[in-house]
């Protein structure tokens, strides 16, 4: 076995090791060692994903109105859906010969400029026009990176949920809203990280739980209000004076009640459950997975970001699933594929496939783009197998020879990700910024691309304070109002206004829920903006014997104390354990180590 070896990032000039069993892996896909750093790395790859950024334009093919990633401004030719998978165009007809005295990098560049692209990704779904990112969903709006879903709408990270609205990373549901990361959840609102509960509103991190309201980390209770045991007869009453306070003073005021509630209780360090050997954050029913974020039934990963369904033996992906293996370097990226290394939303059975991007159903490609069911071409030129090997065995040698070297001097080799200043996206257009957000001038400064945020024209015909009228007696005639969006498009990604559809409406009035006053995107990142970020932190544990460690980090300023219910493993003496976290320092949250915690679950 290799020893561990630290390196210098060639982006951020931090050092970075590379453990024995990364060296493992490189031998084993035979590839060289990254010389950026994972967190690097993982921003270099979302830099070519734009997931909700939609535009009108034309297809450039039978010229038809169609919604697309790609603006109509962008350098490339895109075709609507019916177009890109029709016979009436060759991606092979665009292949060229490669040429030695240029880098790689550049030559495929000009060859993405150049193939067809498809207006967004959107495989298998009936009346779903508004999705991308999406496969084999049915009835959806405003839908993205999800699949096998119906009737749900402006979510984001869904699979094979039904009926939901305003979710994020919720599997296996139905008829819930407003909740962010959940499994097996059935009319669950304005919740976070549960699992397997019904009936609950304001929940955090509980499982098995039903008819429960404003609860932290139960277990199998049933009503609950405030994690305090009540009567049938007494829950109903109370959260029926929370729902009449919810319609006559706004959701912000039971949100904020319920979030300086949650507070003083102990969190544990990561949300893992059910997984063997692994660490990261967001984690269900996996095996070997290190340093991995949002993932489940996944096994033998590394530096994943949404490792799902069967997704095992990847290492640096982001999105990968749906029995995807042996897999490196690529972003959105699966179903049924086995060594695809350098890729970007490249599906349904591709196998051998390297520095590919837009490839389906292929084998042993090296630089294509576009091509379907197609096996032994480089830069989607057709060889037989002879050649073929040959030549991408020259090219490797010769990225090593003639490397890619941009503006900030760093050098492209094999083993390297696409460069950024290639991508088809501005910055600020990318997943990328979500994560790691930069302002325009440092983003200028990187050499990354940013676009300016349109004007539209725009004419409200209802303020958002109007709709509280509305919400008792939610009338489909709403969905021909254009409402001015309560963040009146101050906020970076708020489009100032938006509508309601008829599906939305119906959902509201039968769930008896007050109407959104946020346009869909606030809507969104306000959601976003209560996940854990996509790095871990060196902590210790805080509790310290008979309570936690006061912590006066909230924004109230207020010292809080956890009052431990129970004897736990160090007595009363400070716990020593350590642990890495998605828990910043200088967060607010009491945050335990998994035995404290465990000792604390009821």
């Amino acid at each position: 076995m290799s020893n561990s070896e630290t390196k210098t990032c060639q982006n951020c000039k931090q050092n970075f090791t590379i453990a024995p069993e990364d060296f493992e892996f490189y031998a084993k896909i035979k590839v060289p060692a990254p010389t950026f750093c994972p967190e690097c790395r993982m921003q270099r790859r979302l830099m070519w994903r734009n997931e909700k950024f939609l535009y009108r334009r034309k297809c450039d093919a039978c010229q038809k109105n169609i919604i697309s990633i790609y603006h109509q401004d962008s350098p490339y030719t895109v075709y609507c859906q019916k177009c890109w998978w029709s016979d009436d165009w060759d991606p092979l007809a665009y292949g060229r010969k490669y040429d030695f005295s240029k880098p790689f990098f550049v030559q495929f560049n000009n060859l993405l400029k150049s193939v067809p692209r498809l207006c967004l990704i959107n495989a298998n779904s009936v009346n779903s026009e508004y999705t991308h990112l999406a496969a084999d969903n049915k009835d959806c709006y405003l839908l993205f990176e999800s699949s096998n879903n119906e009737r749900c709408d402006y979510s984001y990270w869904m699979q094979q949920s039904k009926d939901c609205v305003d979710c994020s990373f919720v599997n296996n549901s139905e008829l819930c809203y407003e909740t962010l990361i959940a499994w097996n959840c059935y009319k669950l609102f304005y919740s976070k990280e549960c699992r397997d509960c019904t009936d609950g509103f304001f929940l955090l991190d509980c499982v098995g739980c039903s008819n429960c309201y404003g609860c932290v980390g139960l277990r199998n209770k049933n009503y609950y209000v405030f994690n305090k045991p009540y009567s049938k007869e007494e829950y109903l009453k109370i959260l029926g004076e929370k729902k009449n306070e919810m319609f006559e003073n706004g959701i912000d005021k039971l949100r904020n009640e319920f979030n300086e509630f949650a507070l003083r209780y102990r969190n544990k360090y990561a949300y893992i459950q059910k997984a063997v050997n692994s660490s990261g954050n967001y984690l269900l029913n996996v095996k070997n997975c290190s340093l991995c974020f949002h993932g489940y039934d996944a096994e033998d990963c590394k530096y994943g970001y949404h490792v799902w369904r069967n997704s095992k033996d990847n290492m640096d992906v982001s999105t990968v699933g749906r029995d995807a293996q042996l897999v490196y370097e690529t972003i959105n990226t699966g179903v049924g594929i086995y060594n695809v290394k350098f890729g970007i939303q490249n599906w349904n059975g591709n196998n051998d496939v390297q520095y590919s991007e837009a490839c389906f159903g292929s084998q042993n490609l090296f630089g294509c783009t576009g091509l379907r069911t197609k096996q032994y071409c480089i830069l989607n030129k057709q060889y037989i197998k002879e050649d073929y090997v040959q030549t991408m065995e020259k090219i490797i040698k010769q990225m090593a020879d003639v490397p890619y070297v941009n503006s900030k001097d760093q050098v492209y080799k094999y083993g390297e990700f696409f460069p950024p200043e290639f991508s088809f996206f501005a910055y600020n257009e990318t997943s990328a910024n979500d994560h790691f957000p930069l302002d325009k001038e440092t983003t200028k400064k990187e050499g990354y691309n940013w676009k300016e945020k349109e004007q539209r024209n725009i004419s409200p015909t209802l303020k958002y304070f109007d709709l509280f009228k509305y919400d008792k007696n939610i009338s489909d005639l709403l969905a021909g109002e254009i409402v001015f969006c309560a963040n009146e498009g101050g906020e970076n990604y708020c489009t100032g206004a938006f509508k309601f559809i008829s599906r939305e409406l119906e959902f509201y009035r039968k769930m008896n829920l007050p109407l959104p006053r946020l346009c869909p995107n606030c809507r969104h990142y306000q959601r976003l903006k209560q996940r854990n970020p996509l790095k871990l932190w060196k902590r210790k544990c805080q509790c310290a014997g008979l309570t936690s460690q006061p912590t006066t980090n909230n924004p109230q300023q207020t010292d809080y104390k956890y009052q431990n219910t129970i004897n736990h493993f160090h007595g009363d003496q400070p716990c020593p354990n350590e642990f890495e976290t998605a828990y910043a320092p200088d967060r607010p949250e009491i945050v335990y180590c998994e035995k404290c915690y465990n000792a604390e679950v009821v």
